[in-house]
């Protein structure tokens, strides 16, 4: 009963998170929805300016704590193992719902692109971010990022394998292709208000300085082979001549970090 009710939790939490996801698209976009980024009454600038601060903080507080080594083995000590990344998801949705309902708009315009093709193209990028996204996480192992691997694992009374290392597509790019992803996502608007500034801002930050401890986690995990990875491969940028010359035998190092 224990392991049928992981999976019907770890079940439900990939569906919140599932859509959560694809709220960001429209959330970030100004697309359709109840809300997004520059939607609703605009009020005072520096009520809105802490309100989503904190909430941005809130995020990257939990996202970052929780993924830590040290962390995982704390409330894995009395957290069933196979529902840690389940719970991990789920809290992050949970945050990210909060986001969006609080979050406030400040809707001066930094830049606005007035020019048909150059607005185009700026949509291609946004578009082709959340592709990018979307796809590293299978490059990898999406059903194991998102906990769903765990959960099935416990009900079959499986083991699931030590994380591999490897190198596939993107990854042979650039070290954190799930990163570049939200990046050219978040900056790539034909219209970029102080709202979405401080929210893209306030991301890129997050994740340039989160990359170090990660990436300082994954050389623990994998030693050499992360090191050797590491100087060939840029870190979100590619660069030409920096790529991966042969494909390690043995990560997804995007795994442990996500």
């Amino acid at each position: 009963m224990g392991a049928l009710a992981s999976v019907l939790y770890g079940g439900l939490a990939y569906l919140l998170f599932l859509g959560t996801f694809l709220y960001a698209v429209l959330f970030v976009g100004n697309l359709a929805g109840p809300k997004t980024i520059d939607s609703g009454e605009p009020g005072s600038v520096v009520t809105a300016l802490v309100i989503n601060s904190l909430l941005l903080g809130l995020f990257a507080i939990q996202h970052s704590v929780m993924a830590r080594p040290a962390f995982k083995r704390w409330w894995t000590s009395f957290l069933p193992q196979a529902v840690e990344r389940t719970t991990y998801v789920l809290l992050a949705s949970l945050v990210l719902l909060l986001l969006y309902w609080q979050w406030r708009p400040i809707p001066e315009l930094v830049w606005s692109v007035t020019n048909p093709a150059a607005g185009l193209a700026l949509q291609v990028v946004f578009w082709a971010g959340w592709c990018v996204v979307l796809i590293s996480t299978f490059l990898i192992n999406h059903f194991e990022l998102f906990g769903l691997r765990q959960v099935y694992a416990r009900l079959r009374g499986a083991t699931l394998p030590p994380a591999q290392f490897k190198t596939p597509l993107f990854y042979k790019g650039v070290r954190h292709p799930i990163y570049l992803g939200f990046l050219l996502a978040f900056w790539a608007t034909p219209a970029m208000t102080v709202g979405h500034l401080l929210f893209a801002v306030a991301t890129t930050g997050y994740i340039l300085i989160g990359i170090y401890p990660e990436e300082r986690d994954l050389v623990a995990l994998f030693g050499d082979q992360y090191r050797r990875y590491r100087e060939q491969v840029s870190m979100l940028i590619p660069l030409p001549g920096r790529t991966v010359r042969r494909t390690p035998p043995m990560p997804a190092g995007e795994l442990e970090r996500w």
